[in-house]
């Protein structure tokens, strides 16, 4: 870079330089009165000046070299490998090649995340793709895609916002597939919220999606015997979620957790922490929080078998509740130009530090930036219960499907 900015800086100077002097020896070769007396020599010295001063202002108002402005925040890599793309530096752009798809088309997108057909009626939220900073994420091929993970089983675990995410990759995938009969829920299950499994085969490709509801990632318990009247339930930290041995046989693994860490879903609902047995009431949830990603973690250090699985965990996914309370929810028309601290998250710090301490390779994929513009694309008031507005889940078609772009594409130069 520095020189390409010799080259070019002080060719365009050469050329100017070159210029100048041919019109002073111009001016020096006529035979005007300038040249007859002294005052002449002061004339062309006090032209000479004012053209030098003006190279150097254009040289300095109009560098040919610029330096990049760097306002981006550290982004993780795997805790095995440098990634050459860092996916998650970058910025949203308008691209009319967007959505991938209609989810009134697809049976398995949720009618609550269906913004449009819930009656929003501007679209712009759903003509946004991420680009990032310094590489391209390939445009999204369906057929090629399904040619590439046949015979494979993909996994998801979490909670709703993994749902949204595991309901827009089989969205996208079902453009690539004509005949949509061929791909249907194992159990023959409608998607709900209630359901804590639900799996999809694509039966012309062998391939499988599953959901697998964890919220917490961590075993739920009873209640202590002694423990106080305001303990209803608890959570076993150190213990992972029982139903975990069924995520083993999986080829891609991805996890989330992060949205029910609260106050309002554990403290508030009477829910406390234990380990080893004990109740735990003095510990904060991002302590608990902290405690629970190290056992999700040992877990996946001595089960997971690197050389088949690989393995994803997605940061928190920003909301935009505002007000004082924030339990206001208004939805922008536009991305947001700034992010209002949404950028950075305490939940997706812990699991960052978390992956960078683990044995076995596992990639974050750090939406919590990206999604911080997206005041646009929450499901606000078009879902299927109006009264409740939600700035917390993403539209469909709409943010989740660029998580899922970055992820079939750390999966596709990985192999």
């Amino acid at each position: 870079m520095v020189d390409s900015f010799n080259h070019c800086s002080f060719g365009y100077l050469r050329s100017f330089v070159k210029g100048v002097w041919s019109f002073c020896k111009g001016v020096m070769n006529s035979k005007s009165w300038v040249f007859q007396s002294f005052n002449g020599v002061i004339v062309v010295g006090s032209l000479l000046s004012f053209i030098l001063a003006i190279a150097y202002a254009y040289l300095f108002l109009f560098p040919i070299f610029q330096p990049a402005i760097d306002n981006s925040h550290e982004i993780p890599h795997s805790n095995n490998s440098i990634s050459e793309c860092n996916y998650f530096e970058g910025n949203w752009v308008q691209d009319e090649n967007y959505p991938l798809y209609d989810a009134s088309h697809c049976p398995f997108a949720e009618r609550g995340f269906n913004c449009l057909a819930n009656g929003r009626r501007d679209r712009g939220y759903t003509k946004w793709r991420w680009k990032p900073k310094n590489c391209e994420i390939p445009r999204f091929n369906a057929r090629e895609i399904l040619e590439k993970m046949r015979g494979k089983r993909v996994v998801f675990v979490g909670d709703s916002l993994g749902r949204t995410q595991w309901e827009s990759l089989i969205c996208m995938l079902m453009t690539g597939v004509e005949d949509k009969r061929s791909v249907y829920e194992v159990n023959g299950n409608k998607i709900t919220k209630q359901i804590r499994f639900l799996g999809v085969r694509f039966s012309l490709f062998d391939l499988r999606i599953d959901f697998y509801r964890s919220v917490f990632l961590v075993q739920p318990g009873p209640v202590p015997r002694r423990a106080p009247k305001r303990v209803k339930s608890t959570l076993k930290i150190d213990k992972l979620d029982e139903i975990s041995n069924e995520w083993i046989d999986s080829d891609v693994l991805i996890f989330n957790s992060g949205h029910w860490w609260t106050p309002s879903k554990l403290f508030e609902m009477g829910c406390y922490f234990t380990a080893g047995g004990s109740l735990k009431l003095g510990l904060p949830i991002t302590g608990a929080f902290k405690k629970a990603m190290h056992t999700w973690a040992s877990w996946a250090n001595t089960t997971i078998n690197a050389n088949r699985t690989s393995m994803f965990i997605r940061t928190f996914e920003s909301s935009h509740w505002s007000g004082r309370n924030r339990l206001s929810c208004k939805v922008t028309r536009r991305p947001s130009s700034r992010t209002g601290g949404r950028d950075r998250s305490r939940i997706s710090d812990i699991i960052i530090q978390a992956v960078k301490k683990m044995a076995v390779p596992v990639k974050v994929l750090h939406v919590t930036p990206m999604g911080a513009f997206r005041s646009d694309a929450h499901v606000g008031a078009w879902s299927d219960n109006p009264s409740v507005p939600d700035c917390s889940h993403w539209c469909l078609p709409g943010v989740p499907d660029m998580w899922n772009e970055i992820l079939l594409s750390n999966l596709l130069s990985n192999n």
